[in-house]
């Protein structure tokens, strides 16, 4: 059977806002009161973020969902339309190729969905393929990335996977909770997309997924659908959780390849916080230069949701040999990728 390789790989990032500006234009005045959270903010390890809803021009805490979603079709149309078609001419290929187009989102929905509406927009076959991964959160790049390697390996079909989250849609209404400030401070705007052919002499192989879901804490991250729009819920005991799993993740990972943690020469992981990635760091016995491409995501771009993994992999594109990719999200749920040259 053919191996699925990653070929290209794209982005699109709505404006840039810079972190200190947003805390004194608008979230000072948000969390007025609420001691700690300009502690929270400064600690966020962001300065800058991306935001089709800048909450410095307009403030979107009291819109309905209805109204957050319309607007979630409106801004994700062009964004997805930029990353795909970029991920589609860093591998060569013509919209009309694919076989499958799989599309991961949490921030909004709508029917006919994003899939749909690009797929036609960007001139895919009617007979394309479609697969919507909906609701699964910061980790869903990679189930992603998984179902489309099975379908372009089974099928020796290339396939597309776009990740596109605007969480600036969801800001909530003032209120002392501190696990909101800290969703502020750290989530962000973003499309990314990855193409995957099947037997290519170029580009990265898709050579396993691990998965690890811990249902025990399943309340320790939640993102509720709310009246007015998507509220999240993010207990300060998720690393702690992560230290516990991440290890046994990255050694299943490894062992089916007869490989150690010295022979992985990057490291994607998706920075859901700076505690995140110390979690990580620490559990795997890495250096800090290990990390430094994920930490530099999150302070050039934010916490995009399921699109980050995708942008530290694009920062990590000239690493020359294995590299692992790994993202968190509810459950809670621990995912690996594994990416060897092909």
């Amino acid at each position: 059977m053919s191996s699925a390789v990653v070929t290209g790989a794209g982005s699109a990032l709505p404006a840039t806002l810079d972190q200190d500006a947003v805390w004194e234009g608008y979230f000072a005045r948000h969390y007025e009161g609420v001691r700690a959270a300009r502690r929270i903010f400064a600690g966020a390890g962001v300065r800058r973020r991306h935001a089709v809803a800048s909450p410095l021009d307009e403030d979107l805490s009291g819109w309905g969902t209805g109204a957050r979603m319309e607007r979630y079709v409106e801004e994700a149309l062009p964004l997805g339309k930029q990353a795909v078609a970029a991920a589609l001419d860093a591998a060569g290929l013509a919209p009309g190729d694919v076989g499958l187009f799989a599309v991961a989102t949490c921030t909004g929905y709508a029917t006919p969905g994003l899939d749909i509406r690009l797929a036609s927009d960007l001139g895919m076959p009617p007979g394309l393929q479609r697969l919507l991964v909906g609701h699964m959160g910061c980790y869903a790049a990679i189930p992603g990335l998984a179902a489309v390697s099975d379908f372009v390996t089974a099928r020796t079909r290339p396939a597309v996977l776009l990740c596109c989250e605007l969480t600036s849609l969801h800001v909530q209404p003032a209120q002392p909770d501190l696990e909101q400030v800290v969703a502020h401070a750290l989530f962000s705007d973003a499309a990314a997309a990855v193409v995957v052919e099947p037997g290519a002499s170029r580009g990265r192989r898709v050579a396993g997924v691990v998965a690890r879901t811990d249902p025990s804490t399943a309340d320790h991250m939640t993102w509720d659908v709310t009246d007015l729009g998507f509220r999240m819920g993010l207990s300060p005991r998720v690393p702690d959780v992560l230290s516990r799993h991440v290890g046994g993740v990255v050694d299943e990972l490894l062992t089916g390849a007869g490989l150690r943690i010295e022979d992985v020469a990057g490291w994607a992981v998706h920075p859901g916080g700076p505690r995140i990635l110390d979690v990580v760091r620490d559990e795997l016995g890495l250096g800090e230069a290990q990390i430094a491409t994920s930490r530099q995501v999150l302070a050039e771009h934010g916490n995009c949701s399921s699109a980050t993994v995708l942008l530290v992999l694009q920062e990590l594109a000239d690493v020359d040999g294995p590299v692992v990719a790994m993202a968190f999200g509810p459950g809670l749920t621990l995912y690996a990728a594994l990416l060897l040259p092909a």
